[in-house]
């Protein structure tokens, strides 16, 4: 890999290239942040404002050394419905901020005693087949959404512009190169959405009518909501955070190898997990959805070579004052739910294999009981939706059942592999060409 920066971390571009840079970063990130609000029902324009207040927050708690950038969290979606459903949105932001809690937790353990308890603890014949319940969790929302109208009926005119957004999402994904090879959910609503206008589905109205300026209804604890934190709540989502945590140190494995620095070790991976934690729990205080530091955002500087921190505050700048802009938080209303749908059936179906590639990645041995046995059980329990009920008010659940009942066998079952203490040199070893 030739990561010979164009523009290294601590360096400024010149305005020009800086809003031209920050935009990139913007659009690579754009299509999944505000996805995940239309799927859970919150506010888009909150999801853009929080992924910006959030990035920054990381920037700051990382040193300015880490760039990433913090969008909308794939993994708390089915958690997230779940809380609204049983608390409402503020139940989903108390649950949201428990779980950004548990990365400040996870943050001051390894600062104090390493990190090779947490890998020891999530390993990927655990996080694996938890990733895998993610995505095949959401199938039938994913397919719902493309092929019903707002009625709930189906409709074959609605399912054909989900079929023409997911066409020309994978066209992107597959065919295209450079950037546009980076934001293929972006460029896939952007056809859904020009389809549905051609066929009449869109209703514009709305866009016409919206001003430029516009404050979002912001979700405040206190204020728009009673706090009540329950067990319930808590284990909604805390458990989520197994896997996000997981995710988390793997883009920043990632990060490292793209830019040619070892972050596990400075600023450290306690820091990195503090900003995610931080973010997360900015979110949730004005109700945004959860935040992750997102592989498009990746991806953009493994192809650009320019890792600038100030080209992802930019972005992060950038995104906050769109959550203010009206006639943007109007147009993401306007995009029919077989184009989100549309899209939503790749997508899931891509967590669900990024599952299966870690495993194929680490190389679990599935001639192994042992990880038949925990894979198997992850597997069943949380796409059947097995659930615990202790009382009318407390029960265990679906995705969070599976996660805990995965790391306890893990920890039970004998035969557990060790742990390299430095994950840095490891994957970058295990990635080397080999010679004959």
């Amino acid at each position: 890999m030739n990561n010979k920066p164009i523009l290294d971390v601590n360096q400024r571009p010149n305005p020009a290239q800086w809003l031209t840079l920050s935009l990139q970063h913007l659009f690579a990130m754009f299509g999944a942040t505000i996805l995940v609000p239309y799927l859970v029902g919150l506010s888009p324009a909150i999801a853009l404002i929080s992924s910006g207040l959030g990035t920054l927050a990381f920037l700051m708690i990382t040193k300015w050394q880490v760039p990433a950038y913090l969008g909308s969290s794939f993994a708390f979606i089915a958690p997230v419905i779940a809380a609204k459903a049983t608390a409402g949105p503020g139940g989903a932001m108390i649950g949201s901020f428990m779980a950004g809690l548990v990365y400040g937790v996870v943050a001051l353990v390894i600062s104090k005693a390493g990190h090779r308890w947490i890998m020891n603890l999530l390993p990927p014949i655990v996080v694996g087949p938890v990733i895998i319940v993610i995505g095949l969790a959401l199938a039938g929302t994913a397919v719902n959404m493309a092929m019903n109208n707002p009625a709930g009926e189906y409709s074959l005119i609605h399912f054909s512009a989900a079929l023409v957004t997911l066409a020309a999402t994978i066209i992107c994904t597959i065919y295209m190169r450079g950037i546009l090879s980076i934001i293929p959910i972006l460029a896939g609503i952007v056809v859904g959405y020009l389809y549905s206008f051609a066929i009449g589905i869109v209703d514009f109205k709305p866009v016409l009518e919206a001003s430029w300026f516009e404050m979002p209804e912001f979700i405040i604890p206190f204020v728009s909501y009673e706090v009540k934190v329950t067990w319930d709540l808590a284990l909604l989502m805390v458990p989520v955070a197994i896997v996000t945590l997981s995710e988390h140190i793997g883009h920043q494995l990632v990060l490292s190898k793209v830019v040619g620095r070892d972050y596990i070790k400075e600023p450290g991976l306690h820091r990195s997990i503090l900003g995610d934690g931080t973010a997360t729990i900015i979110s949730a205080l004005i109700g945004g959805p959860p935040k992750t530091t997102y592989g498009e955002n990746i991806g953009v500087l493994a192809i650009t070579r320019v890792y600038s921190v100030y080209v992802i505050a930019g972005a992060a700048v950038l995104a906050t004052i769109f959550g203010f802009v009206g006639k943007i938080t109007a147009l993401i209303s306007t995009i029919p739910t077989p184009v989100m749908g549309g899209v939503s059936i790749l997508l899931f179906g891509i967590i669900a294999s990024s599952g299966l590639r870690m495993l194929v990645d680490s190389k679990v041995d599935f001639s192994n009981n042992r990880n038949l046995v925990i894979s198997s059980v992850i597997l069943v329990i949380g796409i059947g939706g097995a659930f615990i009920k202790v009382s009318e008010s407390f029960q265990i659940q679906g995705m969070a059942l599976a996660a805990i009942a995965g790391v306890l066998l893990h920890l039970i079952l004998p035969g557990k592999e060790p742990v390299s203490e430095d994950l840095f040199e490891q994957t970058v070893e295990k990635d080397k060409p080999k010679t004959a």
